[in-house]
């Protein structure tokens, strides 16, 4: 959850998503304790851990609505680091093979390639993305058919990070008016910002309990996330563990636990 309002700061993509110190990468660093947390699957999650959106001048709590907005786009350098640490864990790994030269690109042209759509099915982008591998490969030694898997594990995994996203907006615009936390002065734009935050604690977290723990982390974690959000942690902390408590309830999941 690497936010600020310092457009000269959106090319750091490896804070703490809590701390916001450098070091570290959104999708590879737990909330609430959880450490590394695997992208295939987390424990107590039905629907695996979700990437970090980021945008021009702000980051990934801030911005309009999640999808095909410019203003809002997965990150491929990102994306591509926290897949280094899992893609030797994947079936499909040949440890002959070179991580940055020859996956790292497979895993940011499904990156890419999911941001540039217009939100088709994977059946429907291969075909597109076959055809376009000899020109995205670089220096990869990785045949289509050696490339198609972590292609397609990157270009779902960031599906699945908009629809998540989509899928929470959606659901709290329509009550967020509603809940007992409400305060008429602020508007959804304030409050969105805390139910993404809560959104992508929670897949991140294996355990998924909200505790004391986890709140002194997201509390301190709030002023980076928030963006432009005039919400004091105070006034977000209820949406933030709203979302946390109800994200399973809102979105199809992953019945299989494959991450995909």
């Amino acid at each position: 959850m690497n936010d600020t309002n310092d457009t000269n700061d959106t090319n750091d993509m490896n804070r703490d998503p809590i701390t916001g110190a450098p070091g570290s990468h959104p999708v590879g660093t737990g909330v609430g304790g959880v450490g590394g947390a695997a992208i295939g699957a987390a424990i107590g999650s039905v629907f695996g851990p979700i990437g970090t959106l980021v945008g021009g001048a702000i980051g990934t709590m801030a911005g309009a609505s999640v999808g095909h907005s410019a203003a809002e786009r997965i990150d491929p350098t990102g994306e591509t680091e926290a897949w280094r640490g899992e893609a030797a864990e994947r079936p499909y790994y040949d440890k002959n093979m070179d991580y940055d030269r020859d996956y790292a690109p497979a895993y940011r042209y499904g990156t890419e390639a999911r941001n540039e759509g217009q939100g088709e099915a994977w059946e429907t982008e291969e075909t597109r993305l076959k055809s376009g591998w000899g020109s995205a490969k670089g220096e990869s030694r990785l045949a289509w058919d050696q490339a198609r898997e972590p292609v397609r594990d990157a270009w779902q995994r960031s599906d699945r990070t908009y629809k998540t996203y989509d899928a929470t907006d959606r659901h709290f615009e329509q009550r967020f008016n509603q809940a007992d936390y409400y305060k008429a002065d602020y508007s959804f734009d304030d409050y969105k910002p805390a139910y993404r935050y809560g959104t992508f604690a929670r897949s991140q977290s294996q355990s998924g309990q909200w505790d004391e723990n986890t709140e002194r982390q997201l509390e301190s974690g709030w002023n980076s996330a928030k963006g432009t959000s005039r919400l004091t942690w105070a006034d977000a902390k209820a949406a933030v563990k709203d979302a946390w408590n109800g994200v399973e309830r809102i979105l199809p999941g992953d019945s299989d636990h494959d991450g995909r």
